[in-house]
C-alpha cells in the first residue's frame, strides 16, 4: 500500500549529490513558477486522458434540464433520515434508475433505533411528523382565540426542528437571548412558557427546558457564517434537537424579520401568547440507502469498481442541498448506461457504482457493514451541492483528498475541472467552443471552478478516513447563501451547473473505470506538471517558516508526491514504472535527511480494526462518548480548513509503523507547525478509547 513508508528513511549524499539535488530544485522551481502560468491544459480544444469521441459523446448526452426535472421532484420531500419523505424520494431514485436500465438497483436498509452500532456511527432513531402549527394568540372577551399562523409543517416542514416531540401547549413567549449561559435566564421566569432563542434548539434545550423548565422553544437561529449572513431577514433556517436526547419537547423555527417583531413588541411589555401543536416523535425505523451499478466488461476488473456519492437526506426543499448532487449522479447513471447500450462509448472494464445514502451516518453504515464492498471500491466521485445559479453566489470546487491519502485520484478530477474552465471561459467570451457544456434552459456563465485542497465537511471525509482509505473526489459549492434554509429552491438551481458537474463527474469516474497499463506514461504527462504546480505553493509556504519547520514540510511534500505516484501502482495492482519516474527521485534528492525521534516521538500506535469510520460522525461523536480522560487541546487547534482538521489527519496517519514524530510531521507539513505533546496527547485519549494500541 502506498502512503506507508517512515519519514525517518536516511538520505545519505555525497556533496556532489547535494549539489545535483540543488541544482534540481532550483531547475523545477522556475519549472514550477513558469507552469503557473499557463493552463493545466492546452488551449486548444483537445479534451485530456479521454478520447474525443467518448468526450463529445458525454457531453452530448448529458443533460441538466432532466437532472433539473428529477430534482423538483426530490425537493418535494421534506428527507429526514429514515423518515416517510426520505423513503418516497428512495423509492423515485431507484425507480428512475430501474427505468434507465441500471443493474443490481436496491434499497439497503438497516436499522434506524437509536441503538445499533455501525462503526463509529451510532444509529439515530426514525422521526415523523403527522402535524404541527404554531399560532399566535389574541385576548378576546370569550378568551384567548387564534389570531396568525407563525408556523404550518404541512405548508413549510423546515419550521418545525428536527426530532421535536408531540407538545399541546399554549404559553407565553419569552425572549432569552441566545438562551446558552445561566446568565441569558438572570431575573427570568420561563418555566411552563415558550422561549425565544437565537441559537439552535438542540443548543438552548438543556438549560431553557432541562433546568429551568420551559415547555418547549421559537429559535430564530441563522445559517453558516458567509459575506451574506443575516443580509435576508425572512431566511428560516433548518432547526435541529438532540435525536437521542430522552427529553420530550418542541422547537419551532421563524424567520430573524418574525423574530424582531416579537423582541420589538415584549420590549414594550407586550404579552405574546402562543399555541404549540405537535403530533410527532422519534421510533425506530430503517435507513433507506439507494445502490446500483453500471457492470464492468472485464471478467478480471469488474468486481472494481469506481463509486458516486452523495446524500439524500435534508430539509425540504434542500434542492442544491443535496438533491443537486442526488440527481446529477442519477444523470451521470443515465448517461453512462445509456452510451453504453447504444454502443456509443465502450463499456468499461471496471464496474461503476452509484450509492444514495443519509449524510455521513449512512455512508459510514454502506461501508462498514458491507465491507466486500468497501473493499471492492478503487475510487470515489462524491457530490455534495452542485447546481447553485448565480444568485444562491456559490462558487463550485474541484477538491484534493487529505495528505493523509495521496492519489493521482484528485488529479485526474482537476484536469477535467480544467478542461470544463477552459471550454466555458471561451464560449461565454467568444461564443466559440468546441464544448460549451451549456443547457438549453440555463446559464452561460464560465465555471470558473476553484482547483482547492480537502476540505471536510461531507461524505468523502468518510471514504477517505483512515479506516477505508479510498480516494474520494469532492465536488461542491461553497459559499451557498441560501443552504439549510427555506429559499434554498428549485427556482435557484441551475441546469447549466448540473450539467457541468456531472461531465466531470462522469469523464474522471469512466477513465478510472478503465485504466489500464498502457495508459500509464499519458497518466505520468498529466501528473508531473500539476506536482510542480504543488511544489511552487509548497515553496512559497516554505518562505514563512523556522529552518527546521521548512525541512519538515519539504520532506512532508516529498513524502506526498511520492505517495501520488506510487498510488498508480496500488490502483493497477502491481508495479507500474509509475514510482521510478526521474522526477520522483530528484525530489527525493533534494528533500534532505529526516531527525530521528526520541522520548515520546518514538511512539508507535495501530488502529483497532473493530473501530471503522471517523470520530465525529453524524449527530453522534464515538470519541467523546468512549473517552472520559481531561480535555485534548489538538481538537482545539485550529487548522486551515477548520477545528477538527489535524485531530482527523492524526488518526488517518495511525498505521502500525508510524512514529507519533513521523505523525506530528506530517500533519505539520499538511495545515502548519503544531506542538509534539498535543499529536501524542491525543493519540494517548484515542488509546484510552480504544481506537488505537500499542
Amino acid at each position: 500500500m502506498y502512503g506507508r513508508k517512515s519519514l525517518n528513511e536516511p538520505q545519505a549524499h555525497s556533496k556532489c549529490e547535494s549539489a545535483k539535488s540543488e541544482a534540481f530544485m532550483k531547475t523545477h522551481i522556475i519549472l514550477a513558477a513558469a507552469l503557473l502560468m499557463i493552463p493545466i491544459t492546452q488551449s486548444d480544444s483537445k479534451p485530456p486522458l479521454l478520447p474525443r469521441d467518448v468526450v463529445a459523446a458525454l457531453a452530448s448526452e448529458l443533460s441538466g434540464e432532466t437532472a433539473k426535472s428529477n430534482l423538483e421532484f426530490i425537493a418535494r420531500q421534506h428527507r429526514m433520515r429514515a423518515s416517510r419523505g426520505y423513503r418516497a424520494a428512495a423509492e423515485y431514485i431507484a425507480g428512475q434508475l430501474r427505468s434507465y436500465g441500471l443493474s443490481d438497483v436496491r434499497i439497503e436498509q438497516f436499522p434506524a433505533d437509536g441503538r445499533s452500532m455501525y462503526g463509529t456511527q451510532k444509529s439515530r432513531p426514525s422521526w415523523d411528523v403527522d402535524f404541527a402549527e404554531l399560532w399566535e394568540l389574541e385576548e378576546t372577551p370569550g378568551g384567548w382565540e387564534p389570531a396568525y399562523r407563525l408556523a404550518s409543517y404541512d405548508a413549510m416542514p423546515i419550521t418545525l426542528a428536527q426530532d421535536s416531540d408531540s407538545a399541546d401547549v399554549v404559553a407565553d413567549l419569552i425572549d432569552v437571548g441566545a438562551g446558552t449561559s445561566e446568565s441569558d435566564y438572570d431575573g427570568k421566569d420561563v418555566r411552563g412558557k415558550i422561549v425565544l432563542t437565537s441559537s439552535q434548539p438542540g443548543a438552548t434545550a438543556a438549560l431553557a427546558v432541562d433546568r429551568y423548565g420551559a415547555a418547549g422553544m421559537v429559535s430564530y437561529a441563522q445559517n453558516q457564517v458567509t459575506a451574506w449572513w443575516k443580509e435576508d431577514e425572512n431566511l428560516i433556517r433548518w432547526g435541529h434537537l438532540d435525536s437521542f436526547s430522552p427529553r420530550r419537547t418542541f422547537g419551532f423555527m421563524v424567520s430573524l424579520k418574525q423574530a424582531r417583531t416579537f423582541q420589538e413588541r415584549l420590549a414594550r411589555g407586550e404579552r405574546i401568547r402562543l399555541h404549540a401543536k405537535v403530533e410527532g416523535a422519534r421510533h425506530e425505523g430503517l435507513y433507506d440507502i439507494v445502490t446500483a451499478v453500471v457492470q464492468g466488461v472485464d471478467p478480471t476488473l469488474r468486481d472494481e469498481e469506481i463509486a458516486f456519492s452523495c446524500h439524500l437526506d435534508h430539509q425540504r426543499p434542500g434542492a442544491n442541498d443535496n438533491a443537486s448532487g442526488c440527481v446529477t449522479i442519477l444523470e451521470v447513471a443515465r448517461t453512462l448506461q445509456k452510451l453504453i447500450d447504444e454502443g456509443r462509448i465502450p463499456r468499461p472494464a471496471r464496474s461503476i457504482r452509484f450509492i444514495w445514502p443519509p449524510e455521513i451516518e449512512g455512508t459510514i453504515i454502506i461501508l462498514s457493514q458491507r465491507p466486500e464492498l468497501a473493499d471492492r471500491i478503487k475510487a470515489a466521485v462524491h457530490m455534495d451541492m452542485v447546481g447553485g445559479g448565480p444568485v444562491t453566489k456559490a462558487m463550485f470546487h474541484v477538491t484534493r483528498g487529505p495528505t493523509s491519502l495521496p492519489s493521482f485520484v484528485y488529479d485526474v478530477s482537476q484536469v477535467f475541472g480544467t478542461f470544463v474552465n477552459e471550454q466555458t471561459a471561451a464560449y461565454a467570451s467568444t461564443r466559440v467552443a468546441d464544448f460549451p457544456f451549456v443547457a438549453r434552459e440555463g446559464g452561460k456563465e464560465a465555471l470558473q471552478a476553484e482547483l482547492v485542497e480537502f476540505t471536510t465537511g461531507s461524505d468523502h471525509q468518510v471514504y477517505t478516513e483512515g479506516s477505508f482509505r479510498i480516494p474520494a473526489i469532492y465536488l461542491n459549492d461553497w459559499p451557498d447563501r441560501y443552504i439549510h434554509t427555506n429559499f434554498d429552491s428549485p427556482a435557484n438551481i441551475d441546469p447549466t451547473k448540473l450539467e457541468r458537474a456531472g461531465f466531470i463527474g462522469a469523464a474522471s469516474a469512466y477513465y478510472l473505470a478503465g485504466l489500464e497499463r498502457d495508459d500509464v506514461p499519458q497518466l505520468l504527462k498529466t501528473i508531473e506538471p500539476l506536482a510542480l504546480r504543488r511544489l511552487a505553493t509548497t515553496m512559497e509556504r516554505r518562505a514563512e517558516l523556522s529552518d527546521d519547520e521548512a525541512a519538515t514540510l519539504m520532506r512532508g511534500h516529498v513524502w506526498y508526491e511520492r505517495g501520488v505516484l506510487e498510488s498508480v501502482d496500488d490502483f493497477l495492482g502491481g508495479p507500474t514504472g509509475a514510482s521510478a519516474s526521474p522526477f520522483l527521485e530528484g525530489l527525493l534528492a533534494a528533500s534532505g535527511a529526516s531527525p530521528r525521534p526520541s522520548g515520546d516521538g518514538t511512539l508507535v500506535f495501530h488502529r483497532n480494526p473493530d473501530v471503522k469510520g471517523p470520530m465525529s460522525a453524524f449527530g453522534y461523536d464515538y470519541f467523546s462518548d468512549h473517552y472520559d480522560g481531561p480535555s485534548v487541546g489538538l481538537s482545539r487547534h485550529a487548522a486551515r480548513w477548520g477545528a477538527g482538521a489535524y485531530s482527523y489527519e492524526v488518526l488517518n496517519l495511525v498505521d502500525g509503523e508510524r512514529t507519533a514524530q513521523d505523525i506530528r510531521d506530517l500533519v505539520s507539513a499538511e495545515f502548519g507547525p503544531v506542538p509534539l505533546e498535543l499529536v501524542v496527547e491525543y493519540l494517548q485519549a484515542l488509546e484510552a478509547a480504544g481506537v488505537v494500541g500499542r
